[in-house]
């Protein structure tokens, strides 16, 4: 291995992301809204440039219209010193279909990596929330010897059939002995017997012990061509696969309220429970760490506004997340999330919820608990989260956990 290693980054960002219905009825899951001014995209591609990687590929398939034009406006980096994040949609190079799992995906997409000739692959997902610096886990990997590394976080051992898991060698705690997918049940740790490394979805592979596996798994008959189903067992059975405990993974500015912070958003629970996070009187996950930006672009928007300051009529926001261009005009805002161009008219009231760009609530109208997608208007009077029984009838998504959802453009009027 090259002292300096050349690297480049794959992106999956494929995903359909049906569990997050309606939210990805037009729009790619890493294209999704978060935390006001973000996309879950930049999540990732934040991580990357942070780390110094800044030769990557985004391989996207499903309604990707929104996140290549995030990513062309967002992420342009000057071609002077070969920066780029470059999307690329499915190639169907060996066949009229679509990807059939993540490492079809990369095996599809395998002209682009030997054009750039890279030493090492780092192949990340496009759907979580967390910081990372992938330099540290590429040092480990090379430091190991291992052709294949697996990025793995602490859960409990309970959870152990939710999530792809790893079984260490205890000899070499580096190393992986056993690669088990959603086991209902398993071995704990050697030094933490109550828990278990969970796969992350993010791999750093020497290119071409990755460009062999891909070919044997194309040809494969039992295979569902995943990366962590499929890859990570093969390395695994020849003792060449390592894995790198996220735990370890040390950020400029990071607290120990954050530290090691890692969230699944793939379900609309996962998605809303992540957004409480951010509001914290100590947030679990910190947005404003400078020292570990994450990068996205708001527009060309005026700060927010708070009028009206009657006793009657207060124009406020507590414990929430105020983005630029909204306006909260007599309204109440509590313990939510407010993306750009939002505007709260009077005695109207917010609480316990998520609102995307362009939402309207007029006066008297009440959201609880609730995620209001893009340009979603509340008239007056009207409610959301208050009658699960009228939501369903109106046909809003509401969770087991009585979280309700409506959909892109839609009007509410009781």
């Amino acid at each position: 291995m090259a002292k300096n290693p050349k690297i480049l980054s794959i992106v999956l960002a494929g995903g359909e992301g049906t569990r997050l219905m309606p939210l990805t009825r037009d729009r790619a899951k890493p294209a999704v809204p978060f935390g006001g001014v973000y996309r879950l995209i930049d999540f990732p591609l934040s991580n990357l440039v942070n780390s110094g990687y800044r030769q990557v590929v985004v391989l996207t398939q499903y309604k990707s219209h929104s996140l290549d034009r995030h990513i062309s406006q967002v992420w342009r980096f000057s071609p002077l010193l070969g920066s780029y994040v470059s999307p690329v949609p499915a190639q169907q190079r060996l066949g009229k279909h679509w990807y059939l799992g993540s490492a079809d995906a990369i095996y599809q997409t395998i002209n682009i990596i030997e054009d750039v000739q890279p030493d090492i692959v780092v192949i990340v997902g496009a759907d979580h929330v967390y910081r990372m610096d992938f330099e540290q886990m590429v040092q480990q990997h090379i430091e190991s010897g291992a052709e294949f590394t697996v990025a793995g976080i602490r859960q409990p051992i309970e959870e152990s059939n939710q999530f792809g898991v790893i079984e260490v060698d205890p000899e070499h705690p580096n190393m992986i002995k056993n690669f088990q997918e959603k086991p209902a049940t398993t071995t704990g740790l050697p030094d933490n017997p109550n828990q278990i490394l969970a796969s992350m979805g993010n791999y750093v592979a020497n290119t071409k012990a990755l460009f062999e596996a891909l070919a044997l798994d194309e040809k494969a008959a039992d295979t569902k061509h995943d990366m962590g189903g499929d890859i990570a067992p093969y390395f695994a059975s020849r003792n060449e696969a390592g894995v790198y405990d996220f735990n370890s993974n040390e950020i400029p500015g990071s607290t120990a309220t954050d530290h090691a912070y890692w969230r699944d958003v793939g379900t609309i629970k996962q998605f809303y429970d992540a957004h409480m996070d951010l509001i914290a009187y100590v947030p679990e996950f910190n947005l404003y760490n400078q020292d570990w930006p994450i990068y996205t672009m708001s527009g060309n928007l005026p700060p927010a506004k708070f009028v009206h300051a009657g006793r009657d009529r207060l124009g406020h926001a507590t414990d929430s997340i105020v983005s630029p261009g909204v306006i909260v005009s007599g309204g109440e805002v509590h313990h939510s999330v407010l993306s750009p161009n939002v505007r709260i008219h009077s005695w109207a009231q917010i609480v316990d919820s998520v609102l995307f760009d362009g939402v309207v609530i007029n006066r008297r109208a009440r959201v609880y608990k609730a995620i209001l997608d893009k340009n979603v208007v509340l008239t007056e009077n009207s409610t959301v989260g208050i009658d699960t029984e009228h939501d369903l009838a109106r046909g809003f998504t509401v969770t087991p956990d009585g979280i309700t959802v409506v959909p892109k453009n839609t009007i509410v009027d009781d």
